[in-house]
């Protein structure tokens, strides 16, 4: 376990691997360890140092009781702060949903640190995502949720019906270290996000990889990518939902690879 201490308190994340550093990021009530099979797998190559990062108030980073360390612009400034603090000038940015739309704002406002960008099952307008996850943004919603914990379990247990054990039993895990603030306030600032209007003016090179069965965050939201950004390259995965880290991974990891590699 490795960490940072930043003026939000510590800041949690593994690492693993040697070369060119790589940037993962997770997505909401999630930690790290999504990552851990694609850590592995991007080190094998010998050719990336691999850096997974828990975001504030999920996983073992600090659990602040501050509204504003929940917003994408926290985030993102906590990857710059991270970077920072191991000397990383520039590098990939890997992102997993909520993950992936950091990336794409720090791809944005910070052009000089995002060598190349990857969002997987990424929100581009927060309006695509599953009714639920847009309610719980609201703190009575998510305050009533959190009070009664058979609710969250009930509709956890809803949205995941169609997803393998594995994925199950990580995101119930997850969310027993998730903050009540970190719960709601993110996927509310996630709600109301719209990338579009500054999606033409990225450089970066773009994979996008979306499961064609994702009932968490529409995989339409391809499409939105890449009618703004037309040289982004797009991976549907058919058998994939939310997680095609785990559904398909042979096939992930591998596009994956090739695109970091290029």
């Amino acid at each position: 376990m490795s960490s940072i201490v930043t003026a939000q308190g510590i800041l949690h994340y593994e690492s693993i691997g040697r070369g060119k550093p790589v940037i993962l990021l997770h997505g909401w009530i999630n930690s790290w360890d999504v990552w851990r099979e694609s850590m592995i797998a991007l080190a094998q190559t010998g050719r990336f140092r691999v850096y997974a990062l828990d975001f504030w108030g999920f996983g073992d980073s600090a659990k602040s009781q501050n509204p504003t360390h929940f917003k994408i612009s926290s985030y993102e400034a906590m990857v710059c702060e991270f970077m920072d603090s191991l000397g990383i000038i520039r590098a990939p940015i890997v992102g997993h949903s909520m993950g992936g739309t950091v990336a794409l704002r720090m791809a944005v406002n910070q052009r000089d640190r995002v060598g190349k960008i990857a969002v997987v099952g990424s929100p581009i307008v927060g309006k695509s995502l599953h009714p639920f996850l847009k309610l719980a943004g609201y703190g009575w919603i998510a305050n009533m949720v959190w009070r009664y914990p058979f609710l969250l379990r009930s509709i956890m247990q809803l949205l995941l019906a169609g997803d393998s054990k594995k994925v199950r039993q990580m995101i119930f895990r997850d969310v027993q270290r998730t903050s009540i603030e970190s719960f709601f306030r993110s996927i509310g600032d996630l709600r109301d996000t719209d990338l579009c209007p500054d999606l033409p003016s990225l450089s970066q090179p773009i994979l996008a990889i979306y499961g064609r069965q994702d009932n968490i965050v529409s995989p339409n939201n391809a499409h939105i990518l890449s009618s703004h950004v037309p040289s982004a390259r797009i991976v549907m995965m058919n058998h994939s939902r939310h997680f095609p880290m785990t559904d398909e991974p042979e096939a992930f990891i591998n596009a994956l690879i090739q695109f970091l590699s290029e």
